[in-house]
């Protein structure tokens, strides 16, 4: 008999660091050692603790107490990034809004091989063959803008949010365009004063610029070539995977990377060309952040580039995240692999400003700068915990003093945001398929409602458990209050894929206790008078 084959994708893991491969080694030795250990222990723990499926069954029979909407969407390629865009109409019951996120397309092929060389007439065997191989990169990563009808709240029944297909795909995410992205999407982020132009790191030291509107619509095929960027952001010496931010005041970019640097560039004068050039088009034509040339077609070339304004130099490791101050473009921070933080102005120069040397017990993963009160900035780190820093007193004898340590995670935390809704509110997501929501005005604050838990961490009010793996992104809705779009990267636990979900809790969670009591019980005055009617 010949030899079939058949091909299929096995996604290729991809962690947020890659470690060099003598880490590794030495890391796999350890673990094998541990477990040897540590064998009889876990087998009599594994009983007692419930699996990820387990919490997730549990968390989803909670799902229509509390929230007031959510919607599942899967995802058949990872995404480490989504992005709330511009509102695009209301309507009655719902609003459209953009929903920018990324498609990772890295994965490993693998063939099968199947015989049958041994048949006589009383028995036959199969032999197969499974050989591994990666791709040639000619399956596309991909930028996705998408629509998202978002449900108004107290519209959507407690019975309906629940009823959702985790294999499926949401009725309420519908894909608007493809832009063929040279390399993986490691982070999207928007430009505040027009959030239709997005910036893109990948594994390379640019920065890549996208006016979203302006970009053909492409189809993800095999062979595709690479959509053209509006703009490249040059400056780094060496790769620039995660650390990226845009300035909520002016059209400034801020970037770090592997080469330890912090780059700060300016994109003023192409969106000022950009306004320029549209006045002159014809309504609905769009415009772009620079004069294309060329003949026009669809193939992939360099954009052009644009310089550095600043390099900053201070960290001693990889950059791993940036922020800006809310009110000056130029004022920022930075955090980095080798546990500090950094505040940078440069107007002062090109050395920090102040620098917190000893900010967590570990690497920092991400920073925010609270956008109403620029005196707070959040750290996230591989220790699991999150602190608050006052920027008028970072450290205390050289380590860094913040304000307060939030401890809720179990495994390092990936992302921090301050919401928009609350000055005090705050979001966190992390390794362990968590994403956690503060609030640090009830930190040491007495209450007369017991709290959720006898264990719960303070500061601790809700947590989104809808997740089950990494939580690597997630994004406050600016145009829906106390709604949130999150991803998780789910190649550890489904082997490929990742999950997209948009939510929003009950507002009976985070109303004031006064209004909730006086809600619920008129609430309860209106079924008592129900039930005594003949």
């Amino acid at each position: 008999m010949e030899p079939a084959a058949t091909t299929a994708q096995v996604p290729k893991k991809r962690g947020r660091k890659p470690k060099p491969k003598e880490d590794q080694q030495q890391q796999q030795q350890q673990q094998q050692q541990q477990q040897s250990a540590g064998a009889r222990m876990k087998e009599g723990r594994k009983a007692q603790q419930p699996s990820i499926d387990d919490k997730y069954t549990q968390w989803k029979s909670l799902v229509p107490v509390l929230y007031d909407w959510l919607a599942n969407h899967n995802l058949v390629w990872p995404s480490l990034s989504c992005r709330w865009g511009p509102q695009l109409e209301q309507a009655t019951y719902k609003n459209r809004q953009r929903l920018y996120l990324s498609e990772q397309a890295s994965f490993f092929a693998y063939t099968i091989d199947f015989v049958t060389p041994l048949m006589d007439y009383d028995s036959w065997c199969c032999v197969y063959f499974l050989n591994i191989f990666p791709t040639d990169g000619s399956v596309p990563n991909t930028l996705v803008i998408a629509n998202c009808d978002v449900v108004k709240s107290r519209v959507a029944a407690a019975e309906h949010i629940s009823q959702f297909n985790e294999e499926a795909r949401s009725p309420f995410v519908k894909k608007y365009k493809t832009i063929i992205h040279p390399g993986e999407v490691n982070r999207i982020r928007e430009l505040p004063q027009n959030s239709k132009i997005v910036a893109t790191h990948t594994d390379s030291p640019d920065v890549l610029i996208w006016d979203v509107e302006a970009q053909p619509n492409r189809h993800a095929v095999l062979g595709a070539t690479n959509s053209r960027p509006d703009l490249i952001l040059t400056g780094h010496q060496d790769n620039a995977e995660f650390a990226l931010a845009m300035c909520p005041t002016d059209p400034y970019v801020l970037s770090g990377g592997k080469d330890k640097l912090v780059v700060l560039w300016s994109i003023q004068d192409h969106i000022t060309s950009s306004a320029s050039d549209s006045a002159t088009k014809s309504p609905g034509s769009g415009g772009s952040i620079i004069k294309k040339t060329g003949d026009g077609s669809d193939k992939a070339t360099d954009g052009p580039s644009v310089g550095p304004r600043g390099i900053y130099q201070g960290h001693e490791d990889t950059v791993e995240d940036v922020a800006f101050c809310p009110s000056s473009a130029q004022e920022f921070c930075s955090v980095g692999d080798d546990s500090c933080l950094i505040l940078w102005d440069a107007r002062a120069g090109t050395s920090p400003a102040i620098k917190v040397e000893r900010a967590h017990n570990a690497d920092l993963h991400c920073v925010d700068w609270n956008p109403q009160d620029d005196n707070l900035i959040l750290t996230g780190s591989a220790d699991t915990s999150v602190c608050m820093f006052d920027r008028r007193n970072l450290t205390s004898n050289g380590v860094g003093l913040p304000v307060y340590k939030f401890e809720g995670h179990k495994a390092a935390v990936l992302c921090v945001q301050w919401s928009p809704d609350k000055a005090s509110v705050f979001g966190s997501s992390a390794e362990d398929g968590l994403l956690n929501i503060w609030d640090y005005e009830k930190v040491g604050k007495k209450t007369e409602r017991p709290t959720r838990a006898p264990s719960s961490p303070a500061g601790l009010f809700f947590q989104h458990a809808g997740h089950r793996d990494k939580v690597v992104d997630f994004h406050w809705n600016a145009s829906d209050p106390w709604t949130v779009v999150s991803v998780s990267d789910d190649c550890d636990t489904t082997g490929g894929g990742g999950t997209l979900q948009i939510w929003r809790m009950s507002d009976l969670i985070y109303r004031p206790e006064d209004e909730v009591l006086a809600e619920l019980e008129k609430f309860k005055s209106h079924v008592v008078s129900c039930a005594s009617k003949p």
